[in-house]
């Protein structure tokens, strides 16, 4: 008998990757949303559909015959007013019967942030929902940031003396494939981080421990990195969302560590050595 179809969106990236892997493995019937065709998740027996967040015209055909929903905000948009909200209310009028939104830890202290914003629209909406709320993902390091360690050997990032409990994506999509298939998460509202909180002090040395270089950290300003990533032609936008993001964690509201990953997998989350190990490939090659 097959189950029910799940859309999953950014099924191509940190999250949406694993997650799939893990709904497959759980004989999930799952479908993804993507600009464009992607032959290797078509070979995986995923079912693929055109899917644009900027483009309505995707979201009728994207969500026929679906259940529920995954999402996570695509990082270069940043107004959810424009971006997010007309598929929200496709979503509601679809009828979906779960919603599940990355979301961000401590969202509902940081109401100027996007995530903010798109939680209270799906509450509005009144769509069954989970939010999902992660600390930074330890996989900003090799792709936001890879250019730096990898060109520079440095940590180029504003986060000052405080302290982060990082979390790596491959456990947010665990996370995010048990609520997805436990009615028991349904209207859940959860924090999850890594074991620990670290400095990117601390950082640093783990990186330097596990790969052939010495990693340093610059602590740029918040103004100064701002300042670089424009110059380099990111977009302003989520340069903003970037700056707004490393202030929260200077103010040391990225700190707090829960228990939820352990409570909802049963096994510890992947520790920050681990995914240095893991993905040393991306920072030496």
């Amino acid at each position: 008998m097959r189950t029910e179809k799940i859309l999953v969106l950014g099924a191509t990236g940190n999250i949406g990757g694993p997650l799939i892997e893990q709904l497959q493995k759980q004989n999930q019937t799952v479908v993804a949303g993507v600009r464009k065709p992607h032959p290797a998740l078509q070979a995986q027996g995923v079912e693929c559909r055109p899917f644009d967040f900027l483009q309505p015209a995707t979201f009728e055909t994207a969500l026929a015959g679906i259940a529920k929903v995954f999402f996570v905000r695509p990082p270069q948009l940043a107004d959810p007013k424009h971006d997010m909200f007309p598929f929200l209310a496709e979503v509601k009028a679809h009828q979906i019967k779960q919603l599940v939104f990355v979301s961000l830890l401590g969202v509902e202290k940081n109401p100027m942030t996007p995530h903010h914003k798109i939680e209270k629209k799906i509450e509005a909406l009144a769509i069954p929902s989970t939010f999902i709320r992660p600390s930074f993902f330890m996989q900003n390091l090799n792709t936001t940031h890879r250019f730096d360690l990898k060109e520079r050997h440095d940590l180029f990032i504003p986060a000052g003396n405080a302290k982060t409990s990082f979390i790596d994506t491959r456990d947010i999509a665990a996370v995010a494939a048990t609520c997805l298939t436990d009615p028991a998460y349904l209207g859940k509202r959860l924090a999850i981080t890594g074991a620990e909180a670290l400095t990117y002090q601390k950082v640093s040395q783990i990186m330097s421990d596990i790969l052939p270089f010495t990693v340093t950290y610059s602590r740029p300003s918040l103004l100064k990195f701002r300042r670089v990533m424009l110059q380099r032609g990111i977009e302003k936008e989520y340069v903003n969302v970037m700056v707004m993001l490393y202030l929260i964690t200077q103010l040391g509201n990225a700190k707090t560590v829960t228990s939820t990953v352990k409570d909802v997998l049963g096994r510890e989350p992947i520790t920050f050595a681990q995914y240095v190990k893991d993905y040393r490939a991306d920072f030496c090659e």
